[in-house]
């Protein structure tokens, strides 16, 4: 990753936090795109109050970024939101409102760098999306219709700008983040909804964000360079064993 211009948006907190330390770790120079600068970085990178969801403010963060390093060479698309409702309790605004940060932030995001990494010949976009891509919760209609939308454009992003540029969505399920913490506040027993969250997933546990920043920069590496276009899992088992017990008969 050395001298590699790496772009993560809602990289203040949670996992995008997480993912700016590990590609400053692995020598990139990272560039934040959020609303306000975090207090959970190790070491500050560039960072450019933008808004995500305005065509404007994107076009001129990457404009200055371009014109400072002369390269894009990654595209992380973190941000992200958490609302709920079913289809009949969300107000259009909310849904508006998750659209545009959790899907329209990475469209206007990604069509601001793909002519820059094609003038380069190269590149990576990374888009985060989530294991209710796959699965859903109740009272979740926004979020997880976004979410698995994130999917689509990310299947056309590598379908249309290969073989240089390579693109993939990584799908968490359940991270210990300052969007959980929001959520499970909203509970009457947030101590108990915890432990049912972890008791979800094979894995007995929730992932915390340096796992998920983890697999984000392994597929960013040459390593990973013949994967594009996939939706990677990162869920510790959530939503793969139905429910019931059969007993061994053998």
């Amino acid at each position: 990753m050395k001298n590699k211009v790496v772009i993560i948006t809602g990289g203040s907190k949670g996992i995008g936090a997480a993912t700016v330390s590990a590609f400053q770790q692995a020598g990139a120079n990272v560039v934040v795109l959020d609303l306000e600068k975090s207090n959970k970085w190790e070491h500050e990178p560039d960072f450019y109050a933008c808004d995500v969801t305005n065509e404007s403010s994107i076009k001129e963060a990457i404009k200055n970024i371009y014109e400072k390093w002369n390269r894009i060479d990654i595209l992380i698309n973190n941000a992200g939101i958490q609302r709920y409702g079913s289809v009949t309790e969300t107000d259009s605004e909310v849904w508006d409102e998750v659209m545009n940060v959790n899907l329209k932030s990475m469209f206007l995001c990604s069509k601001a760098v793909l002519p820059i990494m094609q003038q380069l010949g190269a590149g990576v976009i990374i888009n985060v999306s989530s294991v209710q891509a796959f699965h859903s919760q109740q009272r979740v209609a926004a979020y997880t219709t976004s979410k698995t939308a994130i999917l689509g454009l990310t299947r056309s992003i590598a379908v249309d700008y290969a073989p240089a540029i390579r693109c993939m969505a990584v799908c968490p399920g359940t991270v210990d983040t300052p969007m959980l913490r929001d959520a499970l506040a909203l509970s009457p027993n947030p101590d108990a909804m915890l432990q049912e969250c972890e008791h979800m997933h094979l894995s007995q546990r929730i992932a915390v964000p340096n796992e998920i920043a983890s697999l984000i920069l392994y597929l960013c590496d040459d390593k990973a360079s013949f994967m594009t276009g996939q939706s990677i899992r990162i869920d510790g088992g959530l939503g793969i064993v139905l429910p019931g017990t059969v007993k061994n008969s053998g």
